[in-house]
């Protein structure tokens, strides 16, 4: 017996764990452990690791598997640490939902700067500058809510936009409001649809949440997210890239790719998910926004929330549960969340690009024992 081994199981007493610095979090160290107290195959775990490593070890990779509290398993491909960090591409984007649902929750108390009210259905583009001009009527209709569930009518995935990639001429945020074709004579001066007509996957629409939260806050999302977020529940080492500046507009915090992090620190923000917000008895998270964000928002695509990708239906993940949640990114970034069952999985790395998932969440479900 080590000595993390401190719950006894059937002990419901809240856990949260330290920052690494100071030991990271508790784990099971012996069969017999995991067994009584995770409820886990560990067998069945462990061969599962082993057929994604020999699938998929040509790319670097770190999952962590907590469950009750406790993590109970890691594996790393070859020269990856717990400490490697990776950039979890579109996982980004639901660390910017719940950057803004602290701010809409900030408005319902009377606590944003200069006492501004900004609510889900308040009109983005009022609260842009005078000089920001509007390249199409209809995007005044264009709401807070709109821009967080897809469904702005801002191109993006569906008409081969990916990215706010830069020309000579026009910056990262000049393209996604529509100033400028990107590189590759992509538009996004005239809407595809009305707002709240048609769901796609909108890089340039995150790229306005982005200005919009330094416009309303006074602060950028980064920062803001490293002092009321991260330092309080003990990321300590993550990092967020910005984009624009110089003669263009920004720099601003890029909101829908660029978070550096590792899987480890990575579960830890899906453990703060899983409490639904709250973090040793402190509300980091408006709750209220935890269960709006991780249900579907819309019916135009309902497996997907505010920033969440979610089962409420259970379409997204068939055969699992229907609380089940998750960020998502490019190259395999996953942090599944699942209440019911009170476990997380976190997968950081540089690839693959596509994998069976739904096996590889389903293998480690069904190795939880009677």
């Amino acid at each position: 017996m080590t000595k993390d081994f401190k719950i006894k199981s059937g002990d419901t007493t809240p856990y949260y764990p330290l920052p690494e610095s100071k030991g990271g979090w508790r784990s099971l160290k012996t069969n017999l452990e995991i067994k009584s107290i995770s409820k886990l195959d560990i067998k069945k775990i462990d061969q599962l690791l082993e057929r994604h490593s020999l699938f998929f070890g040509t790319h670097a990779f770190g999952i962590a598997i907590v469950r009750h509290g406790y993590l109970v398993r890691e594996k790393y491909s070859f020269m990856t640490l717990p400490t490697s960090r990776f950039d979890i591409w579109s996982c980004t984007k639901t660390f910017t939902g719940t950057a803004w649902g602290m701010l809409l929750d900030q408005s319902r108390k009377g606590l944003l700067p200069d006492n501004q009210k900004v609510e889900l259905d308040s009109s983005a583009y009022s609260f842009f500058p005078k000089d920001y001009k509007i390249t199409d009527k209809r995007k005044e209709s264009i709401t807070i809510r709109h821009l967080l569930t897809m469904t702005s009518g801002i191109a993006g995935e569906a008409t081969g936009l990916y990215g706010v990639p830069t020309t000579i001429d026009q910056g990262p945020f000049e393209h996604a409001l529509g100033y400028g074709d990107n590189r590759y004579g992509k538009k996004t001066d005239t809407l595809i649809a009305e707002p709240g007509m048609k769901w796609d996957y909108s890089d340039p629409a995150m790229a306005h949440l982005s200005l919009l939260f330094k416009t309303i806050m006074g602060q950028e999302i980064d920062d803001y997210m490293q002092e009321k977020v991260f330092n309080p529940i003990g990321i300590e080492h993550a990092s967020w890239d910005v984009m624009g500046g110089g003669e263009f507009l920004g720099p601003h915090t890029n909101a829908h790719i660029g978070l550096h992090i590792s899987a480890r620190e990575l579960i830890r923000f899906g453990y703060l998910a899983l409490h639904q917000g709250s973090w040793n008895n402190h509300e980091i998270i408006p709750k209220w926004w935890m269960k709006l964000a991780t249900r579907s928002s819309q019916a135009l695509n309902p497996d997907y929330g505010y920033t969440w990708w979610v089962n409420t239906n259970g379409s997204y993940w068939p055969g699992l549960p229907k609380d089940m949640f998750a960020l998502q990114g490019y190259n395999s970034n996953r942090c599944y969340v699942i209440p019911s069952l009170d476990l997380i999985v976190a997968r950081a790395g540089s690839g693959p690009p596509a994998w069976n998932e739904q096996d590889f969440i389903s293998g480690i479900v069904n190795s939880i024992l009677p």
